[in-house]
């Protein structure tokens, strides 16, 4: 099982795909809870450099509402995770990609969990595709 659904944008630049990427999420009804700028956290608290790297934290609150009642536990896997990173072997190009649902299950051991899974994977799969961009992994 792939752990990412994602593509890769060479049309824009880093700020950019950061904007799209909230546009994409906001139409698929998530909301980003939260944004960690890995490359600035890195630098203040070790001293280490990396290419522009970002973990948003996005939500679809019913979605979250129908996992949590299948099983309370399924909070410590929320929200979805969404990177957008430089492509360190591709200069110029951006990559975005949003944790594979299906992961839910597979960590969790409950089917149940399979119905909130797949409309999550269906709506993070359009939001990745409404990027463009090339090797959209549909999971």
């Amino acid at each position: 099982m792939n752990i990412a659904l994602s593509t890769t944008l060479t049309d824009t630049d880093f700020d950019k795909a950061i904007d799209r990427t909230r546009k994409a999420l906001s139409e698929q009804r998530f909301g980003v809870l939260t944004e960690i700028d890995m490359q600035a956290t890195l630098k203040a608290k070790l001293g280490e450099d990396i290419e522009r790297y970002v973990i948003l934290g996005a939500c679809n609150p019913g979605l979250a509402h129908r996992a949590v009642g299948v099983m309370k536990q399924i909070g410590l896997l929320l929200p979805c995770n969404v990177v957008v990173r430089e492509n360190t072997a591709s200069a110029g190009s951006v990559i975005v990609e949003a944790m594979n649902p299906a992961i839910m299950i597979e960590v969790a051991g409950e089917p149940e969990l399979g119905a909130v899974a797949a409309e999550a994977t269906t709506k993070l799969q359009a939001a990745i595709a409404a990027l463009g961009g090339s090797g959209s992994d549909p999971a």
